[in-house]
Formats: C-alpha cells, structure tokens, sequence
C-alpha cells in the first residue's frame, strides 16, 4: 500500500531554475520535523521562462497549502489507501468498509484506477458518471458518492490540489430528480395497517415473534435487535436504550474467535446518531417479559451449557442469533399469510412512514430511526403525496397504540414513587 506521510511537512524551499539535462526545471525542498528533508524535482520544461512560471506556481501552492505532494498516485493505489486508512477506521461496520470496497474493486478501479490522481479531470468524472448509470442507478449513485468523499480526503492528503468531483451531476436522463428532501415510496414494499396486524399475529407462534414486534413497532435495524440485551431496559420507564449492533469487526479472522462467532461480535453502532433511546410499546414489553421468564427457564434447565450473556433475542442455549436467522422463518410468514413479499428492512420504512404519515416531525422520526440527519429520513422515506393508502383514523389509533403520548411521558413522573413487580421475570438474587 502506498505511503502518504510525506505531506506532513513543516517547512519548504524552492531552488531557482538551472539548466537540467536537454531542458529547464528546477527542484523543491521539502523539510520535515526530525530534520529530514525530500527533495522533489520538476524538470522537462523547454524554455527558462516556461520554467519560472511553474516556479511560481508551486511556490503559490505551497504557500497556500495545495501543493501536490504526490504527483504520480494512481487513482486505483489511492482508492485502495482510502479504504484501509479513513473508511476502515470509520466505519462502524464490516458491511459499510465491504460494500464500498466492492464497488472501488469492480466499477471504479476497472474504469479510471489506472490514471494519476492529479490527470482526473471533471470530464473523467462525468463520463464514469454516465457509464455507471448506463449499467445501474444504484450503482452509479454508489459511485458518486465514493468519488466525493475519497477525493475530499486526497486533496486533505496533498495527493490533488482540488476536488474535480464537485459539482459533476449524475445524467439527468437516466437518474430522476426527486423534491427537495423526498423520494416516492414503492407502496408495494411496504405493508397496510391490516397486513401490519396480520403479520403481527401470525408471527406470535414463530421464532421470530419479538424480532417482528421491534422491527414494525419501533424500527430498529436487524443487526440492533440481535444485539438487544435485558440490561438495556429501562422497566421503570418502559424504554430501550441502543448502544449496538452485533456484526463482524473490521479485520477480524475466524481464528481470533470462537467457532460461528465471527459475524456476531458486539460493534459500535451504525452511526452515533444510531445510539438513542426509544420507547417501548405495551405489546413489545411484554414480549421481553415473557421472553425473559423463558431465558431464565432455559439457563435453569441448562445450567452447564448456556451462556448467560444476556440477549434479548437469543438461541436456547443463550447464543447470539446471527443477521440471517429470521430470514426462513419471516418468509415463510409471508408466504403462508398471502403477504408481500418485501424484505425484512421494509418493515422498518412502513413504520418509519407510519409516523411520517402520522404528522410525526421528520427531526423525531429521525432520532426514532437513528438516522444521522433529518435529511436521510426524508430523503429515504418521506413523500407525503405517495404513502400507504388507508384511513387516518385507523392509522391515528394505530399508531396512540404502539408510540407513547407525551401525556405518558408527563405521567412517568408519578410512576417514580410506585413500585413495580417484575420479579418473575428476572434472574433470583
């Protein structure tokens, strides 16, 4: 992998043009804290003229602090520098630092990986713009946002003075324009308040029952639920705090743990945003109630063999559940119940557009959702004029059932002084 610390330079000089081989050039001294100096030359010029203008130039770069430091970085080598360096400490999952690298591997190294960072020309942009689109939407706009976020980072590296990405637009042609802060709904993909209660009630006889019930009812993300512990609930004031996910670490091997524990370690959440506090709905509590009596059933029944590591949604034996374990079972439910058949992350946008729909302020949404901005959730779910179709007293009543009013929210503070009896649920002192 290619080395960048040479950027870090503390102070500089700029020989005058000489005479260097059939031409002109002239050579920059780079200086550096422990004393060390690296000396770059700029030749190839036909006239001492021609010569002292590039001069000038990069003694206004240095000055300015946009001198390139690197000048022969490939687009590929930089790109690969950018995953490992910034985005894999970013990220807070395997899947973000996975995906964005298959789509540098695939679509962006293949096209122009091979060109100097400082040859890329909004030119070079658009037409990678318009050949990604060309092959998929989704993909271009993937790439669109790689090439803003990676060449931002270059220019603070001194690989490229400026930004050629800014300001190139996907075609028009073939990518929409939605509003401002919205994009229409696919209402095929996500369900009525008749399916919600449908599915609901199909799935109390499944595995999967208390994944539903969070998923619809208080929009957490797959890899939050299984991450969900006892501890992390407030039975005073009836709500869950989410402090993380189960995924896999960033660089971490199948040596380094025990046997299918890989993908279900504890890592930060998505965002910081993603680190919130929800309320619980009465049909969700007493599911962990009864959830709860059985873990403490099952740790009794198997006292040498279970591991009490305190999931909420968990195997008999106290393990984790993995990112896909609801996925036989949530289609089958659809399946045998007539349902659509959308992914599990669209049940999180039905409730998501529930509360949107509902007059829920997109900033309360967001936090709800554990969106980093108001503009995510707008942006992803929010177009009021194309929502699930049903009847706003139904969905008022719907939504009074499952969100606590903010006359409960007052009325928590009279619950202080009353105590109340979960020991049934929880483990013997």
């Amino acid at each position: 992998m290619i080395d960048l610390s040479l950027q870090n330079f503390v102070d500089y000089y700029v020989k005058p043009v000489m005479k260097i081989k059939n031409g002109y050039g002239y050579r920059v001294i780079l200086k550096y804290q422990d004393g060390s100096e690296k000396i770059q030359q700029k030749a190839g010029f036909h006239s001492e003229k021609e010569a002292k203008k590039a001069r000038e130039q990069t003694i206004g770069e240095l000055y300015s602090g946009t001198y390139v430091v690197y000048a022969n970085v490939k687009v590929a080598d930089f790109l690969e520098y950018w995953l490992e360096d910034d985005i894999k400490k970013r990220a807070g999952s395997y899947n973000t630092y996975y995906s964005f690298g298959n789509v540098v591997k695939n679509h962006i190294a293949t096209t122009i990986g091979k060109k100097k960072m400082v040859d890329i020309s909004k030119g070079d942009i658009q037409k990678l713009y318009n050949d990604m689109a060309e092959y998929s939407v989704s993909v271009a706009k993937q790439v669109k946002s790689i090439m803003n976020i990676s060449f931002d980072f270059a220019v603070e590296k001194k690989v490229i003075p400026t930004n050629p990405a800014t300001g190139v637009n996907l075609p028009k042609n073939k990518v929409q324009k939605s509003g401002y802060h919205t994009r229409n709904i696919d209402t095929s993909k996500t369900l009525t308040l008749d399916q919600i209660n449908l599915l609901i009630e199909k799935s109390k006889d499944t595995k999967i029952y208390l994944m539903v019930l969070m998923n619809v009812l208080m929009g957490l993300r797959c890899s939050e639920i299984i991450a969900v512990k006892y501890s992390d609930v407030d039975y005073v004031n009836r709500t869950l705090s989410i402090e993380r996910q189960l995924g896999r670490v960033l660089g971490g091997n199948d040596d380094d743990y025990a046997p299918k524990t890989l993908t279900k370690q504890e890592v930060r959440t998505k965002t910081q945003s993603s680190v919130r506090e929800l309320p619980i709905p009465d049909v969700v509590f007493e599911a962990i109630l009864k959830e709860r009596k059985q873990y403490e059933a099952n740790r009794r029944r198997r006292s040498t063999t279970f591991q009490d590591l305190d999931y909420i949604c968990c195997s008999t034996y106290g393990r984790p559940r993995s990112k896909n374990y609801h996925w036989q079972h949530y289609k089958k439910l659809l399946s045998d119940n007539g349902l659509p058949d959308i992914r599990w992350h669209d049940l999180r946008s039905t409730y998501c557009t529930l509360l949107l729909k509902n007059k829920y302020s997109p900033k309360a949404v967001s936090k709800l959702m554990g969106h980093a901005k108001e503009i995510i959730t707008m942006d992803v779910y929010g177009d009021n004029r194309n929502l699930i179709a049903m009847s706003i007293p139904e969905l008022e009543a719907f939504v009074d059932e499952v969100i606590p009013t903010e006359k409960i929210v007052r009325f928590r503070e009279d619950l202080l002084d009353i105590e109340i009896d979960v020991s049934e649920y929880l483990p013997a002192v």
